[in-house]
């Protein structure tokens, strides 16, 4: 099958608790729960999305006429240079990347020898043998994926409150404050309650403050 894919780029993890961890990411076009296009943004799903996912014109991107052309792409940002001992991680995020991430790109990914990562919202159920999941929940949403590596909650979201998730089975919890002009105030009600409930901990988008995309 064809693949849009909006970027491909070599970065530092900056989320969860991957973070500080080296990383292509490769960022899938399109989302169940937002178009992507300002214009739609009042009445989608997921109204604070923070990401450009549409089209396909960020760095590295554009159609893919095979899985093997994606894996190939990716693999050409990781560096050949780099640390032998250190698996080659990819992280599939979006927009939603399991709209697209299919059996087919998992294994061409694995053939490569890459740690597959996916982010995504939990609505729609992945191909097996990925390596990482993460989760980020989103109100107004049902959750095919309850089980996983890490949820990780943009907090605070009205209908999507930590307790409603506590009690799935994930490795780890995370909340991550809500970028935007309130964004110091949703800091410190993440810490507090991470502090009142110690099983979650806090996630700060560490790329944004270093500058990196």
């Amino acid at each position: 099958m064809p693949y849009s894919i909006k970027e491909i780029y070599y970065t530092i993890q900056g989320e969860g608790a991957n973070s500080g961890r080296a990383a292509v990411f490769c960022r899938f076009s399109g989302c169940n729960l937002w178009s992507g296009r300002e214009q739609d943004r009042a009445s989608a799903v997921c109204r604070f999305c923070d990401t450009d996912f549409a089209g396909t014109d960020g760095p590295g991107g554009g159609q893919f006429l095979s899985a093997t052309d994606v894996a190939q792409a990716v693999r050409s940002q990781w560096p050949a240079t780099g640390d032998r001992e250190a698996r080659p991680f990819v992280v599939c995020t979006g927009g939603e990347p399991l709209l697209q991430l299919d059996e087919a790109l998992l294994h061409a990914f694995h053939t490569w020898g890459a740690e597959v990562a996916i982010e995504t919202n939990g609505t729609i159920l992945p191909p097996p043998g990925v390596d990482w999941i993460c989760v980020s929940p989103k109100a107004g949403t049902t959750l095919a994926v309850n089980a996983g590596h890490e949820l990780k909650l943009i907090f605070p979201q009205p209908g999507a409150e930590p307790g409603r998730f506590a009690d799935l089975q994930f490795d780890e919890f995370f909340l991550q404050p809500m970028d935007g002009p309130a964004r110091s105030e949703n800091t410190r009600l993440a810490m507090l309650y991470c502090l009142e409930h110690p099983r979650w901990k806090l996630s700060l988008q560490m790329h944004k403050i270093l500058g990196l995309p």
